[in-house]
């Protein structure tokens, strides 16, 4: 094998100052032009590393001490966290994570989008960007004969025992610390991924912020659930905000959490939650945004770029579970939505029902391959919306709006990257992106969400 030839030697100590942070939030310091990426560390700090990995064009580091600190540090409140709960940027005060993101949606629109006339806004943050997540599942395991529960640690499957998170509901902690002692009383083993044994395999919470309204979800590989009665009685007493208890089956060798079978132990098969002033039914498999403080935020980003009279038709591509469909229906004439998961779509009538909204569809399907077959058969869109999963718009889909011209689409993104890529394509043919809306729904983390307003040139 080829000797890498770099200007550092892996477990080197080094010196040097940091440039810049990478989209994962790692901070950047070159030596010779061979850039080192170190976790951490923040743009304008000086410090010593030591080199853990070294590849062909860049390297690894560890920051070992730090002699120059930036003015955006912040002392972190859970140093573990900060490596073990998907906090990346917890050590930077907030208002430097939010310019941190805005920087990254200007960079990514210009280098991959070539997109340097687009209005780009400020980040729209949270007033308190802590203990926001309505929802945690945690992978179970065992220590010292008691039952551990948290996160796993980077590229590894060795659970950190977690008794907060603090970008986690302080109900969802509570409950999910709750779920653990009462199991682990009550002997309940936890699954062991490599022999394929025991019962437990991970702990789901769920939290309505609006109306109070708390399930429970007990993931395990055995149809059997030991001690079950015992275990719903305990939850009840020590768990007040509980309406639903869930058991879901998820039998097979996998990293998907829940399997196929799923069955009501106690309660409700749904909570509820509002977002402004829409009710969602919330089932154990439901898709519900996390945050939903900030999905309000931004859907009323979307809504308002969309700026609708009354008398639009409206297509939703990737509608989920119909949140944004319905606060466009409150506004237009008509709104259709698709969504490639049934239950979904299932989630998505109901939700139109509960509200009593009867101007909105919703069809299964591709929405690359249920929007280009509305088209054919001569539905048009004044509208179209799009809230694509992070590998964006399928190119099918994009071509299809090109084709069918609505005069407006409002862009709803949970990756920049693939925004950038995708607002390309669609200036390409024809559209002109006049605003882009950066929304934090992440707080504490290297996402950031956006919209952008596309108009038919």
């Amino acid at each position: 094998m080829a000797k890498i030839q770099a200007p550092v030697q892996k477990n080197q100590m080094i010196e040097v100052q940091f440039e810049d942070l990478t989209h994962d939030g790692n901070a950047v310091a070159k030596v010779e032009g061979y850039p080192l990426f170190v976790a951490g560390a923040l743009p304008g700090e000086t410090g010593r590393i030591q080199v853990t990995k070294i590849n062909k064009g860049y390297g690894f580091g560890r920051l070992v001490e730090l002699f120059e600190r930036s003015p955006h540090r912040i002392d972190v409140p859970a140093a573990d966290m900060h490596k073990y709960g998907g906090t990346q940027l917890q050590h930077i005060s907030y208002e430097g994570q939010l310019q941190f993101k805005e920087k990254q949606v200007r960079e990514v629109l210009t280098r991959i989008g070539k997109l340097e006339d687009v209005n780009v806004h400020p980040v729209l943050g949270m007033e308190e960007p802590w203990y926001y997540r309505n929802k945690a599942q945690v992978p179970v395991g065992e220590r010292n004969g008691k039952l551990i529960a948290g996160f796993f640690k980077p590229r590894s499957h060795e659970i950190v025992d977690t008794n907060e998170s603090i970008i986690q509901l302080p109900e969802v902690n509570e409950a999910i610390q709750a779920v653990k002692e009462i199991c682990s009383e009550l002997d309940i083993k936890a699954y062991d991924e490599v022999a394929h044994k025991g019962v437990l395999r991970h702990i789901m919470a769920r939290y309505g912020k609006q109306t109070g309204e708390l399930m429970i979800v007990l993931i395990t590989r055995t149809a059997k659930l030991p001690h079950k009665d015992k275990i719903v009685e305990e939850m009840i007493t020590r768990l007040p905000h509980v309406k639903s208890i869930v058991h879901n089956v998820n039998s097979k060798r996998t990293n998907v959490i829940m399997g196929e079978t799923t069955k009501v132990l106690w309660g409700s098969e749904v909570i509820y939650d509002y977002i402004g002033d829409v009710k969602f039914a919330i089932s154990a498999r439901s898709f519900y945004q996390v945050n939903p403080v900030q999905t309000k935020v931004l859907y009323d980003k979307a809504l308002e770029y969309a700026d609708l009279t009354g008398n639009e038709t409206v297509i939703d591509a990737y509608c989920g579970i119909g949140t944004i469909s319905l606060f466009l229906a409150q506004k237009a004439k008509r709104v259709f939505g698709v969504e490639v998961v049934p239950e979904a779509i299932e989630d998505a009538k109901r939700n139109a029902r509960l509200n009593g909204i009867e101007n909105a569809e919703f069809a299964v399907g591709k929405a690359e391959e249920v929007i280009t077959e509305w088209y054919k058969q001569g539905n048009r869109a004044d509208v179209l919306v799009v809230d694509p999963p992070r590998k964006g718009c399928d190119g099918t889909l994009l071509e299809t709006i090109i084709d069918m011209k609505p005069g407006k689409v409002v862009y709803v993104s949970c990756n920049p990257a693939t925004l950038a890529r995708d607002l390309r394509i669609l200036e390409d043919g024809g559209y002109r992106t006049l605003d882009v809306q950066p929304v934090d729904m992440f707080p504490q983390t290297t996402h950031c969400e956006a919209v952008a307003w596309l108009e038919l040139v």
